[in-house]
């Protein structure tokens, strides 16, 4: 294990001499007559402690301890005077040292105050790694979900939180777009911005640069003041263009010219403003796609899709199911019970095999109408919406796995499990399964039978 390091700047030779032999035995050592040479090798090597003077030749110490604290806040100092400047040691205290010695030193008290410095050097470097990871944790805690897609997508959110590219958030409606830029912003450099929202989709072209850009008073009849845009208020933030893919093309060129020159004039100004904002934008469609239809313009797209997330479908990541179903039980059975519900075994049967056309927020909507319409705190088949156990029949296996079932079983298990799923459909009506199945009642029961689906 490497000894703590501990770095002497003092402009006489003997006390920088005399210290080192004295704490080289526990410590890494080096000593300095000036700030300069300690000052650029901070840059590439770490100080746990320095002892600094306060008299440093024609330096003074306060404007070194200053500007070791603005660059590297962790590193603790000890200020080292004469009895006769006890008031300014105060005063660099108060500028963050950790304590001051006053001249002769007292080699006891020398070690004990560098012993407590470094303590306390381990201890800061701890309650920092804890917030970090608290920092972490916080920034993911609206987006619920343990499964391996889900995991890709959390490292992705650690890798882009702290630039500023401009990220592409693809992902079919209710897939947690938002969250995910949400995500990014709070857990990031830019969490002390503003995040500011556009719905590309919901706002008619004409008031669309209006929301981006803003007006000044007179720009048009009805602008009796000045109006601030988006862009502006996250001047130092993050931008989240929603459903980016339905902006009109006119609007994306200027938009496009924003990005590129940082600036913008709003509706009615003569002059331009400076901004510094993080775009994110998403989408749940084919850029791609739109860009051949000739209704994106290919070098926005380009802009805008620095880094990307794809977040995957609910149906590609089950086995968060259950988890998500607990958060969104605790928010809605404790508003409408005062206590928490929990869904049948048939219900997360079914979840397990619906296909989830609107994904996590339909999820959320389905639990929602159930959570009002159960009882005895249990979430049944009968809870749920009529169109989930009408639409179960359609999901009862996917396109990939019946491919998969038709290829691995005997004809035998095929028909039987036909009747089974027609019998499910129909509630075990069998008038309408041997319909369905386009064979007689009696040859309906005598399969039953022979396969044991009473």
């Amino acid at each position: 294990m490497n000894k703590p390091s501990v770095w002497i700047i003092d402009d006489e030779q003997g006390i920088c001499t005399s210290l080192s032999l004295i704490l080289k035995r526990k410590y890494e050592v080096r000593s300095f007559q000036s700030s300069a040479p300690a000052l650029e090798l901070m840059e590439s090597e770490p100080c746990d402690l320095v002892l600094l003077d306060l008299k440093l030749g024609a330096e003074n110490g306060l404007d070194v301890l200053k500007a070791i604290k603005e660059k590297y806040r962790d590193t603790v100092v000890v200020m080292m005077t004469a009895y006769s400047s006890v008031e300014t040691s105060v005063e660099a205290m108060k500028a963050g040292a950790h304590t001051y010695l006053t001249k002769p030193l007292d080699m006891n008290e020398l070690d004990v105050v560098v012993a407590k410095g470094i303590e306390i050097r381990h201890l800061n470097e701890k309650v920092n790694k804890l917030s970090d990871e608290l920092g972490a944790i916080r920034h993911f805690d609206q987006i619920i979900g343990e499964s391996q897609a889900m995991q890709k997508v959390y490292n992705l959110i650690d890798k882009f939180k702290n630039i500023d590219s401009s990220v592409l958030i693809t992902g079919e409606s209710g897939t947690g777009k938002e969250l995910v830029a949400k995500a990014i912003h709070n857990g990031g450099t830019r969490k002390d911005g503003r995040f500011m929202v556009v719905n590309c989709a919901a706002i008619p072209e004409n008031l669309l640069e209006i929301e981006f850009f803003g007006y000044r008073k007179g720009a048009f009849t009805g602008a009796v003041t000045d109006r601030k845009g988006k862009f502006e208020l996250a001047d130092g933030g993050t931008l989240f263009l929603d459903e980016v893919g339905d902006m009109p093309i006119n609007l994306q060129g200027k938009l496009l010219r924003v990005l590129q020159d940082k600036e913008f004039t709003p509706i009615g100004a003569s002059e331009s403003k400076k901004v510094d904002v993080r775009i994110i934008a998403a989408t749940n469609q084919d850029l791609n796609l739109l860009i051949a239809e000739k209704k994106f313009r290919s070098d926005l797209y380009y802009r805008i899709n620095v880094m990307s997330v794809k977040l995957p479908p609910l149906r590609e990541r089950r086995e968060d199911i259950p988890l998500l179903c607990n958060n969104f039980l605790k928010q809605y059975a404790e508003d409408v019970h005062g206590c928490q519900c929990r869904c049948s075994d048939e219900v997360y049967e079914l979840f397990n095999k619906y296909s989830f056309p609107g994904n996590v927020r339909q999820l959320a909507n389905i639990l929602e109408y159930a959570t009002v319409l159960c009882r005895d705190f249990l979430i049944d088949l009968d809870s749920l919406p009529d169109e989930i156990k009408e639409g179960h029949s359609s999901s009862v296996i996917s396109s990939d796995d019946l491919a998969e079932f038709l290829s691995s079983n005997s004809l035998r298990e095929i028909e039987r499990k036909a009747i089974e799923i027609t019998l499910k459909k129909n509630g075990g009506r069998r008038d309408k399964t041997a319909e369905a199945l386009g064979i007689s009642k009696r040859g309906l029961l005598n399969k039953i039978t022979e396969f044991g689906l009473n």
